[in-house]
């Protein structure tokens, strides 16, 4: 099935305010088909033993789900009518980015902030984008990601750096696998150099 256009009407499309309860009331009622993202490690460097704490991601409502975002233009929500992630795209970002620093070997510690010994930095995130749109004049989605983080030390709550992340790639199809292979394809750039950028300034 091709993916509607920008000027298609969309019958399952899910419109902000009421896009959770849609949502909730669909997955009582079914399931869905599940998808997850694999993190991606930055290089290997000298060992440090510092403890990094990753926040929660904050994000807006229409991301604070487990569906696949779409956007079929900038003022319309959207979501993937047979596909769902493994969690909720805040919970996954977090998981994805402690998985992907820890895996570089450069830390004492990595882990989420909501447990786990005092940090000495936390790694504050914030999604700006996590979401596919239709191609303009073309077929299949776009798949866009865009991640802002902030290092902040512990004990004085300084800033130390902050910096945006972001990625995209193209799937040809609305195929839900092909699009989270294009989810993920975006995030093999995001993620290692979101990895890298930590470990070097914590």
């Amino acid at each position: 099935m091709a993916f509607p256009t920008r000027r298609a009407v969309l019958p399952w499309l899910m419109l902000l305010p009421g896009c959770a309860t849609l949502t909730a009331l669909d997955g009582a009622a079914r399931p869905l088909p599940t998808y997850d993202l694999i993190p991606v490690p930055g290089g290997q460097g000298r060992r440090r033993g510092v403890a990094l704490a990753v926040v929660l991601p904050s994000a807006t409502a229409a991301l604070r789900t487990d569906r696949i975002l779409v956007r079929p233009d900038p003022l319309s929500v959207a979501y993937l009518p047979e596909a769902r992630w493994s969690d909720e795209v805040p919970s996954l970002v977090q998981s994805l980015v402690v998985r992907s620093i820890a895996g570089t070997d450069r830390l004492g510690y990595v882990g989420p902030a909501e447990g786990g010994p005092t940090p000495d930095v936390a790694l504050l995130l914030r999604i700006d984008a996590f979401e596919a749109q239709p191609i303009t004049g073309g077929e299949g989605l776009a798949s866009r990601v865009s991640i802002a983080a902030t290092l902040i030390r512990d004990r004085d709550q300084a800033l130390l750096s902050s910096r945006t992340f972001a990625g995209s790639a193209v799937s040809q199809t609305d195929d839900a696998q092909t699009v989270v292979a294009a989810f993920q394809a975006a995030l093999d750039g995001v993620l290692p150099a979101l990895s890298d950028w930590t470990a070097a300034r914590v």
